[in-house]
């Protein structure tokens, strides 16, 4: 069976083609061949060390495949049933895997398999954010940084089909078409202005009620002023740098800010959340909420050139590897 290791922290060559044996499910997991994994930035937080995972290790936490086989105390799948999954155990690189059958999910009819494959980290990702994290209400004004990357694509166009104003940014001139296409009312290039100022012609100064915020550190400081009084500051990713200093006079005191750090790990805690996020993901894919476009395929060889292209910020949407 081929699978992707990684035996070091480091850039995109530590990702290793290698051919091993898998093993026998235990009494609760399952034996899945993978049909379309799921490429996702969190892939390189684990490779180079941000989020430290112990090594040797597989990589990838996302993928769509079919049950083959079935521990003896399974009872929530059969074998041929079609799941998807987006958590830990880490190592959906591979041609198969053995997985835990209370972090899968069925995926219905209509939704491919390629598009379960990569919509379940970035789907439930923005249906936390927008339903729990803050909960969207109709005229809401939004700011999303990274607009046009797999996670804004989604949020931005589901924020739009909840009644949000949203204001996107992103970081070239190519990605403002891209966002734009996908639910942004607005689009700011924050690399050639400012986007605080932009953001104040549009809603006025103090006027966002919600910052999504991805980037980080680059970001931080302006989505903080592009809030209003009580606004909410969702910090959940840090592309470029983690913001690991609050300075609650400056950043919150001054306007009584919320501020939360969450992951997709807070919001699918059991399995009964897991599930009923993923309904409603895959709810909102089937009534026309969102639209999910496949921007590339790789194959498991080129898995380092798919790290490469997902770090220079070279895909246009969401990507896939295909493992045979």
């Amino acid at each position: 069976m081929k699978t992707i290791k990684i035996e070091k922290f480091g850039g995109p060559e530590t990702l290793e083609v290698k051919d091993i044996e898998i093993g026998k499910p235990g009494p609760k997991e399952v034996l899945i061949k993978n049909l379309s994994i799921g490429l996702n930035y969190i892939d390189i937080y684990h490779r180079t060390g941000l989020y430290p995972i112990p090594l040797p290790s597989g990589i990838g936490l996302e993928a769509c495949g079919i049950i083959e086989e079935v521990g003896s105390e399974v009872d929530l799948f059969k074998v041929g049933d079609r799941v998807a999954h987006s958590s830990m155990p880490i190592g959906s690189y591979s041609e198969k895997q053995l997985f835990p059958q209370e972090k899968l999910v069925l995926v219905p009819e209509g939704i491919s398999d390629e598009i379960a494959s990569c919509i379940m980290l970035k789907g439930i990702t923005s249906e936390y954010l927008l339903h729990r994290a803050y909960p969207i209400k109709r005229g809401d004004k939004v700011l999303y940084h990274a607009a046009a990357g797999g996670v804004g694509q989604i949020l931005c166009q589901w924020a739009n089909a909840l009644g949000a104003e949203v204001i996107g940014t992103v970081g070239s001139k190519e990605k403002e078409a891209i966002a734009k296409k996908n639910g942004c009312h607005h689009v700011i290039n924050y690399t050639d202005t400012n986007f605080v100022e932009e953001v104040e012609k549009i809603v006025g100064k103090n006027g966002v009620d919600v910052v999504y915020d991805g980037v980080g550190i680059k970001t931080f400081d302006g989505s903080i002023e592009t809030l209003k009084v009580r606004g909410m500051m969702v910090a959940f990713g840090n592309a470029s740098g983690y913001v690991d200093t609050i300075d609650v006079k400056k950043h919150i005191n001054a306007k009584g800010l919320f501020f939360t750090r969450p992951s997709i790990a807070h919001y699918t805690m059991t399995r009964e959340e897991l599930v009923e996020s993923a309904k409603k993901v895959f709810d909102a894919i089937l009534s026309g909420k969102f639209k999910v476009e496949i921007s590339k395929k790789y194959s498991l060889d080129d898995a380092k050139k798919a790290h490469e292209e997902l770090e220079a910020r070279l895909l246009t949407g969401p990507a896939v590897i295909i493992p045979n």
